[in-house]
């Protein structure tokens, strides 16, 4: 993590919205960073835990009006359009500070980000922009201040807040106008997703097959199959630990927007395809709110019985 922000760097006040798996230990660190952060959260309880760590809280969305940052750590688009709608309106009222940047770090569209972003510079007279910004690295990167950020809009936009993002993340990355950062998670959630199924479909064909699935994962990590998926997710498919560190669910929702822009694209995406059934599936088998190694559980019912 940075050290904490110097006289030279731009003074920032940070609204974070959204106090989940990964909203909550982002929060603290950019409070560890001491970065002055208000939280906002539907649940109390998560809002509690930050204020002991010195983050102010508000009633709601509509307090943060006036702060520089605003990040928005919310399950997808529709969540934050509800959140957003009364801060909205008092900026119609009265426009915010002329730079004011509001930042979603969530999984959402690309193409629903950017009607996003002309709702609210309409709303704000210009003053406020929107960058998608959205994250790779799970509970884990969230917790150690490690993440992948990809980042979508205006560049000084995203050069004014960058010290802020660099207090979560350790590979920060602007890739275009806004939407390219939620086309980039696209891409990156089509390779954990896939990959994640391979890995349960092999966990379930060696485990059939009389093989021990610890020893077959140690093995491939060691060769060309190695890889951070297989690090991270692979030991909870072999132990069947399925306790959600973020809800397999949303793999479906991720696949679904992989799908919107390879039609806008006119680009054939077969495995996101076939991985966006699979975690339909998964949704109809009962198992969304569980470990997105889940989708081993999935495939195992889907197979004939033992």
């Amino acid at each position: 993590m940075q050290d904490p922000p110097s006289p030279n760097t731009p003074a920032h006040t940070v609204g974070f919205v959204g106090l989940g798996h990964m909203g909550a230990p982002m929060a603290a660190n950019l409070l560890a960073d001491g970065w002055p952060v208000t939280v906002w959260n539907r649940s109390a309880g998560a809002m509690e835990s930050l204020k002991a760590q010195g983050a102010s809280s508000a009633a709601g969305v509509a307090e943060l009006r006036d702060h520089s940052v605003i990040i928005f750590m919310l399950p997808d688009l529709g969540f934050i359009d509800a959140a957003v709608a009364p801060l909205l309106d008092l900026w119609r009222a009265a426009p915010p500070m002329p730079g004011t940047v509001v930042v979603v770090m969530s999984s959402v569209s690309p193409q629903a980000v950017q009607a996003f972003g002309g709702d609210v510079a309409r709303a704000s007279s210009g003053n406020a922009a929107v960058l998608d910004a959205p994250v790779s690295g799970g509970t884990v990167g969230a917790e150690n201040g490690t993440l992948a950020i990809m980042a979508g809009g205006a560049d000084d936009d995203f050069q004014r807040i960058l010290p802020v993002f660099e207090s979560l993340g350790t590979t920060v990355r602007l890739l275009g106008p806004l939407g390219s950062g939620s086309l980039a998670k696209a891409c990156n959630q089509l390779l954990v997703g896939t990959t994640t199924a391979a890995l349960a479909e092999a966990a379930e064909l060696a485990e059939r097959s009389g093989m021990d699935v610890v020893a077959l994962f140690e093995v491939l990590s060691g060769g060309l199959a190695g890889s951070a998926v297989l690090n991270v997710v692979g030991p909870r498919i072999a132990a069947k630990e399925y306790a959600p560190t973020g809800p397999a669910k949303f793999m479906h929702k991720d696949l679904g927007f992989v799908l919107d822009s390879a039609r806008a694209a006119r680009s054939a995406v077969p495995m996101a395809t076939a991985g966006h059934a699979l975690y339909g599936t998964l949704k109809d088998q009962g198992l969304g709110d569980q470990d997105l190694a889940v989708v081993r559980e999935s495939i195992a019912r889907l197979s004939p019985a033992t």
